[in-house]
């Protein structure tokens, strides 16, 4: 018998993981996880406040003996990615996620998982029903629409948490403390188009690019994986340059912090030229292959006759366009000097999207230098504007100042040294957490971040290793009890 999450250890983390996967919760649409949660509280014998942007906060009392330690609050988000593969038949308004167990991984038929941040919301509700773990006063602070805007974070008012210490279980890499993390914002570009009928004579054809890995645009855009937006990009400036080419329709990408898996689009060419864009497509997947096929050998691109709307943007908007994509950067644009391996400044083409009557390019930007993020959006907006596009910014987030000094960290250093007989790695991340935020607002809070091992986050191919949730869970029960001891309880 195949086995599954409820049988996993630890019992109680695994089964609100499952109960958390059976609940839709796309970002921006978490009424069904909030009313899920609340109902798990209250059912704890617990109360919780909300506030008017939707986070909920709980408080539960210090272990007798500990109330005068300092209060410690776990949080995480409640939202989650949701990208599939296609061809995968799931609604993510609807649908629970598919989750098994594969060896030592947990992983997801054909979607992402929601490990991130599902995890961490499990091991809170864990800590809240437990009875018998050592902790001090404890809050739990569950944000909504963390992956899209951060909006929950963005929306905490003084005077909502009373913590004195944070411990964000937002974080992917076991052994590893995070102090630190990216600041970033979005910037797109907006072409209005003027749609025409195609010549009489031009056939349709779909040009697909798949197959690519995608990822987390912050931890992944180191690694060399393919953006399918650039290589629909070259695709179409190629066939340009030999066939009379009629853009019709165009997409690409799904969420601002994932690199772009998937890119399609449907051209017109003259009949006389469908066997040459055909033959051309396949020779550029075999270059394109022999190009990134150490890290993208999953890579496919195709084109095929299809149906179409008879309709296309005129030559001097297709040109536009294609100048544009082509120019936007993409990539680690700098790394760290200070901190060994960290990205300091990436730019992600994130999204093309079409409709009625305008074409909207959208990008990410992060950086954990301000003035450095503020330059790379800079460079985007530049693109755009050369190529006359309306431009949409983002209000941005900010990034959060290791603190070395941190007691926090100290805390977590000693526990995971007690636990695992080796000091942890301490490190920085290019991924936008919820801490620079919270510390906005709550500049007197000490926080730091960690959690289990979670590959492949933001794409199908996301998987929590289940090794590390059970290492995972061991360091947030010692680092709790250790600051409840903290008092001298």
């Amino acid at each position: 018998m195949a086995v599954q999450l409820t049988d996993l250890q630890p019992e109680a983390l695994w089964r609100h993981f499952h109960g958390i996967t059976r609940v839709p919760r796309p970002s921006k649409k978490e009424v069904k996880i909030l009313d899920y949660l609340k109902k798990v509280i209250s059912d704890l014998g617990y109360d919780f406040v909300q506030d008017e942007t939707g986070n909920i906060v709980v408080r539960k009392p210090a272990t007798p003996g500990y109330e005068n330690a300092p209060t410690v609050l776990i949080q995480g988000h409640v939202d989650m990615v949701c990208e599939k593969n296609k061809g995968t038949d799931h609604d993510f308004d609807n649908d629970p996620i598919n989750a098994f167990v594969d060896g030592e991984w947990v992983k997801a038929k054909g979607t992402t998982l929601g490990a991130d941040n599902g995890i961490g919301l499990a091991a809170a509700l864990a800590v809240l029903e437990a009875k018998d773990i050592v902790h001090p006063p404890m809050e739990f602070l569950f944000t909504v629409d963390e992956e899209t805007g951060l909006t929950g974070a963005k929306g905490l008012k003084p005077g909502f948490l009373k913590a004195d210490i944070m411990l964000n279980l937002d974080s992917e890499e076991d052994g590893t403390l995070y102090v630190g993390c990216a600041g970033g914002m979005d910037t797109a570009g907006i072409l209005k188009t003027n749609i025409a009928d195609t010549p009489a004579g031009y056939v349709p054809v779909e040009i697909m690019v798949d197959g690519l890995k995608g990822g987390h645009s912050g931890l992944d855009i180191h690694s060399g994986r393919g953006n399918a937006i650039k290589f629909l990009t070259r695709i179409l400036s190629d066939l340009a340059q030999q066939v009379d080419l009629k853009l019709s329709t165009i997409s690409g990408g799904s969420k601002r912090n994932a690199i772009p898996r998937e890119a399609e689009c449907v051209v017109y060419v003259p009949e006389s030229s469908l066997e040459t864009v055909v033959k051309r497509v396949r020779e550029l997947n075999t270059i394109f292959l022999e190009e990134i096929k150490t890290v993208e050998p999953g890579l496919r691109v195709s084109a095929n006759k299809t149906e179409g709307n008879g309709k296309a943007l005129s030559q001097a908007q297709f040109e536009t366009l294609v100048s544009t994509l082509y120019a936007l950067p993409h990539g680690v644009i700098k790394m760290s000097a200070d901190i060994p391996g960290l990205v300091e400044t990436s730019t992600n083409l994130a999204t093309v999207t079409q409709e009625s009557d305008k074409i909207v390019v959208g990008t990410s930007q992060r950086s954990s230098v301000e003035t450095e993020k503020q330059d790379i959006v800079n460079q985007v907006i530049a693109v755009f504007r050369l190529a006359e596009l309306e431009i949409e910014s983002g209000d941005g987030y900010p990034g959060w100042k290791p603190n070395m000094a941190s007691a926090a960290l100290q805390y977590v250093k000693e526990s995971y040294k007690n636990l695992f007989g080796e000091y942890p790695q301490i490190k920085a991340i290019h991924a936008g957490l919820e801490c620079g935020l919270i510390s906005e607002v709550f500049p007197n809070m000490d926080m730091i971040s960690f959690g289990p091992t979670i590959q492949g986050a933001h794409s199908p191919e996301e998987k929590v290793n289940i090794k590390a949730v059970r290492r995972f869970w061991d360091l947030v029960v010692d680092v709790l009890h250790r600051i409840a001891q903290s008092a001298g309880g």
